[in-house]
């Protein structure tokens, strides 16, 4: 007789704390993976909150967009976790508010808008390393396929979280390694931030 597991529940994972503030939003997956004991997010990651003003939800003033993240039940680390940033300068942000989510083995991809096309980099912060990579492909999951060398059409038939979970396995095998710089070196090298409400119909 087969032994039916449980699905794995947020508050089982290292995504617990980042649920109870409130800073996993707009999923469009939040939910068990395919793979047994994982739990995936996909969606964007709130870094900074507004003031409230009295019971007025409002918008984050600083997100990390077009995240895509893996916890295990039972752990304390996430494993694996990609993003887009419109500055390199919030890695600080990202390092801060995942904190104790983050390992030194994890395997974390920041994709920063205001970075030189041409450059990658490995910046340690707080015992932690990041890749930080431009932005070429418009989104963090074509960057990803491009990077870890996965075919779109062999993941079409998945669904959301099918995709999550090839894009996961991939990354925690990845171990090419960039020109390591500081955190303040990364802030001197990069460029202006792109005003993002530029040519927006009005």
């Amino acid at each position: 007789m087969t032994t039916l597991t449980a699905p794995v529940a947020i508050e089982d994972t290292a995504f617990a704390r980042l649920q109870r503030e409130g800073r996993l939003l707009n999923p469009v997956l939040k939910a068990p993976t395919h793979v047994d004991g994982r739990f995936g997010f996909r969606g964007e990651l709130a870094l900074r909150f507004a003031a409230k003003m009295a019971d007025e939800a409002r918008p984050p003033e600083l997100t990390c967009d077009q995240v895509m993240a893996v916890a295990r039940a039972g752990e304390t680390h996430l494993p694996f976790f990609c993003g887009w940033l419109l500055s390199f300068e919030s890695l600080k942000d990202v390092a801060e508010t995942l904190g104790d989510t983050l390992s030194a083995g994890g395997k974390y991809f920041l994709f920063c808008d205001n970075l030189d096309l041409s450059k990658k980099y490995q910046v340690p912060y707080k015992g932690s390393m990041f890749y930080v990579l431009p932005i070429l492909e418009n989104t963090v999951y074509n960057e990803m396929l491009e990077l870890l060398y996965l075919e779109k059409g062999d993941l079409k038939k998945k669904d959301t979280a099918g995709k999550l979970d090839a894009v996961a396995d991939a990354a925690l095998q990845y171990d090419v390694t960039y020109d390591t710089i500081t955190y303040d070196e990364g802030l001197a090298l990069m460029g202006p931030v792109r005003n993002v409400n530029e040519n927006r119909p009005v």
